[in-house]
């Protein structure tokens, strides 16, 4: 007779071979779905964990104005394209690694040397243009973080007054975009659909990203809610009656049942009939957690019920 959707499904469809995903969930409250994708927007770019360079120091080079020597690019290009290599860090403790090049030609991200506590993700990508044969030798400092950090404050956290601090972009989400779109469930048409599109880094899956950015969202909640819990409302959804292999005259006489016809307890017919509901209609209309709300109905009653509906096949 009725059909309940406590909560949505996700369906998660990822592009072979790059770090894009997209996630559809419904079917959602009319309204939810914006205000669930822009919750998870916000999460996913601001408050994603990942790791990101915090500060260098390139040898022979005092701060960020200093003309390096056979180098091709000048301290503010280094200090750019430092910021484009991406890892994944296994430690909490901030990570010192080397940059070493010999002799003359490119130096890119796989000349870093890494430890067991970090991986580097982009290997290839570019850094600087060594021009002669003394090389270049750099250290820099990875730290594992959330959203952006300024100068100013890493600055603050400097390991020695000779490294140059960078402000570091430690998220792993480089774009979301989603649309809310309608969707039907039975006779019910104005329910929405929420497509939301993830790209990270390479450090974290998409999948991943949109995991914690929920479980982010559902700590804030919990927090705020305090001892208050509130079980799903669920979204009351009519099947026509050829669904449930009625016929149209067939459901409209078993709703009209009177609840004293249904063979319940004692208990729990007087508590219905209190309760003002006289038909199966009526008790159709209520949810199982406004059922628990009334007055004389326990958990007992709503499990006699429940036996009594399925038994019905209803």
């Amino acid at each position: 007779m009725s059909n309940h959707i406590n909560t949505p499904t996700i369906t998660n469809v990822a592009k072979d071979g790059t770090n894009v995903a997209t996630f559809t969930v419904e079917p959602l409250h009319n309204g939810y779905g914006m205000t669930l994708g822009n919750s998870i927007r916000r999460i996913l770019l601001s408050s994603i964990s990942g790791a990101a360079i915090t500060s260098f120091r390139i040898e022979g080079v005092t701060h960020e104005f200093t003309a390096i020597e056979s180098v091709k690019e000048d301290v503010v290009d280094i200090m750019q394209n430092l910021k484009g290599i991406r890892f994944r860090v296994f430690s909490d403790d901030p990570q010192t690694l080397t940059i070493e090049k010999k002799g003359n030609g490119s130096v890119s991200a796989k000349d870093i040397k890494t430890n067991a506590d970090v991986e580097l993700v982009n290997p290839d990508h570019y850094i600087a243009t060594v021009d002669g044969k003394s090389g270049f030798k750099a250290e820099i400092v990875v730290e594992k973080g959330r959203g952006y950090r300024t100068i100013e404050e890493t600055s603050n956290n400097r390991q020695s007054a000779d490294f140059i601090a960078i402000d570091a972009i430690f998220t792993p989400v480089t774009r979301v975009r989603y649309k809310v779109e309608n969707t039907r469930v039975g006779q019910m048409t104005n329910l929405d659909k929420l497509i939301l599109t993830a790209e990270t880094d390479g450090s974290i899956t998409p999948s991943d990203a949109f995991e914690e950015a929920c479980a982010i969202l559902i700590n804030q909640y919990t927090a705020l809610a305090g001892k208050t819990r509130v079980e799903a409302a669920p979204l009351q959804l009519h099947v026509p009656a050829s669904e449930a292999g009625l016929q149209p005259q067939e459901e409209k006489d078993a709703l009209t049942t009177s609840i004293e016809d249904l063979n319940f307890s004692a208990r729990t017919t007087n508590a219905l009939i209190n309760n003002d509901i006289h038909t199966l209609k009526d008790l159709f209309s209520l949810t199982d957690a406004e059922l628990k709300d009334l007055k004389g109905f326990g958990s007992k009653a709503l499990d006699e019920v429940r036996e009594k509906l399925a038994e019905l096949e209803l």
